[in-house]
C-alpha cells in the first residue's frame, strides 16, 4: 500500500513532468550559451528556480473524490471509507417511531404523538400557507394558484376518503411523497409535519362547523360583527 505522501493529483503530475523537460532544455540552453564559470553558474541558478516552481502540490493538493476509485484503502477501493456498521449520526436517532414515521409497524397512527395545542396549530398554519397552499389552497379544497395556472389539481381535504383518513397518513404523505406530489421530507421537520396534519384536521372540522360549537366569548364577537 502506498503511503499517503505518495499519492499525486494526475494534472499535478503533468505540470511537473513538463516543468522538468523545460528545466532539462532550457539548463542545456544556457551551458551551451554560456562558457566559464559564471555560465554554469548562471545556468545552475535558472535550473534551480525552474525546479522550485515544479512542484506545487502545496498550492495545487492533491484530492480525491469520494466515490473514486483507489488503492490507498484495500478493504473497499475506494478514496472514502464505508460507513461503519450501526453507527448513527448525531441528532438522528429517530427512536419515537410514531414521530419519524407516522406509523407503528406498517399502521398508520389515528392519534397524534404530541398535545395539540393552540401553538401547534398556528404554526401548522403558517406551514401550510408556506409549503402546502400553492396547490391545496388556503381551504384545502385543492384549487391553490399553481392550480389555477395548470397544474393537476390535488384532491380536496373534504372528501369522505379523507375525512376519514387517519392522521398518519398526512404525516406519511408529506414524508414519502403521493403521486405527482414530491417528498417534503428535506423541507418540512417531522414536528412541522404534525403541525400541518393538525392544521389540516382543523380545516376538515371548519367546513361542517356551526356557530354554537363556537366558545361564548369568540361567539359574541362574531356576531358583534354581523
Amino acid at each position: 500500500m502506498r503511503n499517503k505522501s505518495e499519492i499525486r493529483n494526475p494534472k499535478s503530475e503533468t505540470r511537473r513532468a513538463a516543468g522538468h523537460r523545460l528545466v532539462r532544455i532550457f539548463g542545456f540552453g544556457l551551458l551551451s550559451g554560456f562558457r566559464g564559470r559564471a555560465g554554469l553558474l548562471l545556468a545552475l541558478a535558472f535550473t534551480a528556480a525552474a525546479a522550485a516552481g515544479c512542484r506545487r502540490d502545496m498550492f495545487q493538493q492533491p484530492y480525491s473524490k469520494p466515490l473514486e476509485s483507489s488503492d490507498f484503502f484495500q478493504d473497499n477501493h475506494m478514496a472514502s471509507r464505508p460507513l461503519v456498521q450501526h453507527t448513527v449520526a448525531r441528532g438522528h436517532l429517530e427512536a419515537d417511531e410514531v414521530f419519524y414515521t407516522g406509523k407503528i409497524g406498517t399502521n398508520l397512527v389515528e392519534t397524534f404523538p404530541f398535545p395539540v395545542t393552540r401553538e401547534v396549530l398556528e404554526r401548522g398554519r403558517e406551514r401550510f400557507d408556506i409549503y402546502c397552499s400553492p396547490c391545496h389552497g388556503r381551504t384545502g379544497e385543492g384549487n391553490g394558484m399553481i392550480v389555477q395556472r395548470g397544474f393537476p389539481p390535488p384532491p380536496s381535504y373534504h372528501i369522505d376518503r379523507l375525512r376519514q383518513a387517519p392522521v398518519g397518513h398526512f404525516f406519511d404523505v408529506m414524508t414519502q411523497g403521493y403521486g405527482i406530489m414530491y417528498s417534503y421530507a428535506a423541507r418540512v421537520e417531522p414536528a412541522d409535519r404534525w403541525a400541518i396534519a393538525a392544521y389540516i384536521r382543523a380545516l376538515q372540522q371548519s367546513r361542517d362547523a356551526t356557530l354554537a360549537e363556537v366558545p361564548a366569548e369568540q361567539r359574541a364577537k362574531l356576531e358583534a360583527k354581523k
